[in-house]
């Protein structure tokens, strides 16, 4: 069911939005849309219009926007519940449930914490992603890594609360005794990841190549281009490789390439959203980076260090803590 001033709305806001420039930041958007589902529901539309940043409010002044939020309360009653969120297409989207209707809620917030853009529209159905992949993953490098962050549990792997990448990987370069990194570690240069090869995990097609991006100097990141560069491979057509924060011009690989597994795509570096040296993995089921859903990565074949002990394992997803190697 669409309501009667849903197509006024959308007409406004999206025409604001497109000339936007904001990041994607699930928290800090989490934080504007429960302020304003508490505002919508207290009916106190003067503070729902101070969440508005200067161009929304001109786009949607308070009048309409109160003609708006009671026609909504009017038809769909109280907003319950804002449900998990994920990035799609610009917007970061909450599925809301109202008292009598379901609703997507999509919100832009931009670097001062208002509304930038707002759209209430009928739900979108999505695609589920495969819970088990069908394409036989290899282990993306050579030599021995560190799981810094990986596992299925938020302890395990800080990515959990992010869709796309909720089985994510972030893999540090380690040596023959498990340091990471050498040197007054002030450098890219002292972490033993900057410079090495990373591999094609399997055969596929090249969709996406972001390269240009600066390294970082040791403890700095750049949220503004959080993949830095980047490098993603379609396998197959729910099954999307995305790798992360290569060393700037170092990829060797295009759009539209075909790769083969264990092929060399580029080098290991810092850029992006990276605080040092270190290659993120994840496969999701949409070859959009922010539509996509995140698949459990089961690798071949590797050997597993922890606790000095030393293990074989084929069909394996590796986590945090331990050190891994193709062979």
């Amino acid at each position: 069911m669409r309501m009667r001033t849903s197509t006024f709305l959308s007409a406004i806001v999206l025409c604001l939005f497109n000339s936007v420039s904001m990041g994607q930041n699930l928290e800090q958007h989490t934080k504007v849309a429960n302020q304003l589902k508490d505002l919508i529901n207290s009916s106190d539309y003067p503070a729902v219009q101070k969440l508005f940043n200067r161009e929304m409010d001109k786009a949607l002044p308070s009048a309409k926007a109160k003609a708006f939020f009671q026609s909504l309360n009017e038809q769909a009653g109280k907003l319950i519940k804002l449900g998990q969120p994920r990035a799609a297409s610009g917007w970061v989207v909450f599925p809301a449930k109202f008292e009598r209707l379901d609703f997507d809620l999509k919100i832009a917030v931009d670097g001062n914490n208002q509304i930038a853009g707002l759209l209430i529209t009928p739900p979108t159905p999505i695609k589920a992603a495969p819970e088990k992949h069908q394409t036989e993953l290899s282990l993306p490098f050579k030599g021995r890594w560190l799981v810094f962050w990986g596992g299925d549990t938020k302890a395990q792997n800080y990515h959990r609360d992010v869709p796309n990448q909720r089985f994510a990987f972030d893999l540090v370069g380690a040596d023959e005794n498990g340091k990471t990194r050498r040197g007054r570690n002030n450098k890219n240069e002292d972490y033993f990841a900057f410079g090495r090869e990373v591999l094609a995990p399997a055969d596929g097609k090249i969709i996406e190549m972001i390269d240009g991006v600066r390294d970082n100097e040791p403890g700095s990141m750049n949220p503004f281009s959080a993949v830095g560069n980047c490098v993603m491979i379609q396998h197959r057509e729910d099954e999307v490789s995305v790798l992360a924060h290569f060393k700037q011009d170092s990829i060797r690989v295009k759009a539209g390439d075909a790769v083969k597994r264990g092929q060399v795509l580029g080098l290991c570096g810092n850029s992006g959203n990276s605080s040092e040296p270190h290659l993120h993995y994840h496969l999701q089921h949409s070859p959009v980076t922010q539509d996509g859903l995140g698949i459990k990565c089961v690798f071949h074949q590797m050997v597993v260090v922890k606790d000095g002990n030393t293990e074989t394992k084929k069909n394996y997803s590796p986590v945090k803590g331990e050190i891994i190697s193709p062979e």
